[in-house]
Order: C-alpha cells, then sequence, then structure tokens
C-alpha cells in the first residue's frame, strides 16, 4: 500500500481542512477523472481499493494516473488504554481531500468504459464525486 519512505516529522497535528482545493484541480495528464465534492481524510487502502476496482474494469486498457498520496500519519492508541501517556503510535496514512481535488484519471479508453470504471472507484471512497472530462 501507499505511504512514504521517510519523513521528516514522524507524528503531526490534526489540523483543519477548511476552503477548496487550490492544487490538483485540472486534468493534467488524462482526458477522465473524477473530482472530489467533500473534505475528507482517504486512507491508502481506500486509495488501493479503487485503483483495483479501475484496473479490473479496464484489464489492459488505458493508462490510469493517481493524483493523491497518503502522506499524513494518524497515530491511534491501543484499547483500553488510560488517559495520559503522550500521543500514540502512527497507524496508517491518509491524504487530505478538499472539494475541487482531482483524485483519479484515465486516457486511453472510450468515455462510456471511463466513466463506468470511474463510478466503480468512486464508490470506494468517503467522498461524493463527479466525473470530468476534457472538452475535445
Amino acid at each position: 500500500m501507499l505511504m512514504p519512505k521517510k519523513v521528516k516529522h514522524r507524528k503531526w497535528f490534526k489540523g483543519r481542512m477548511k476552503g477548496r482545493a487550490t492544487s490538483k484541480t485540472n486534468l493534467d495528464f488524462g482526458s477522465y477523472g473524477i473530482k472530489s465534492l467533500d473534505r475528507a481524510w482517504i486512507t491508502s487502502r481506500q486509495i488501493e481499493s479503487a485503483r483495483r476496482a479501475m484496473t479490473r474494469f479496464v484489464h489492459k486498457g488505458g493508462k490510469i494516473w493517481i493524483r493523491i498520496f497518503p502522506d499524513k500519519p494518524v497515530t491511534i492508541h491501543g484499547s483500553e488504554v488510560p488517559m495520559g501517556g503522550g500521543k500514540g503510535s502512527v497507524d496508517h496514512y491518509v491524504a487530505v481531500i478538499k472539494p475541487g481535488t482531482i483524485m483519479f484519471e484515465m486516457d486511453g479508453i472510450e468515455q462510456s468504459v471511463a466513466k463506468e470504471a470511474l463510478r466503480l472507484a468512486a464508490y470506494k471512497l468517503p467522498v461524493r464525486t463527479k466525473f470530468v472530462s476534457k472538452d475535445k
């Protein structure tokens, strides 16, 4: 699964997800993509699940780009651990998604096939999405 090879800081603050996306808002690689309409944390497992759904649907045709990467560490205390004792250990990594972020792109296949593949991928994600395409 996706995770950073090396991080500058092992544990991060939670942060806030205000506003809309300022980067990754246009189709830069493919002709079709899915854009987020909500804000959420997307785990590396969810990204991998969506990637598998798309890849299996298009078989060996087309090319897929994953535009998001989970680089934010999420920490968790074990179950039944008393209060105090500091911050828990890193459990998994997430990608911070804001409204307007292009998450996946595809090219080299028909629009109907791409739309269905991206619909299957969107079903695996915890955000509402919208199919977008370049006007040719």
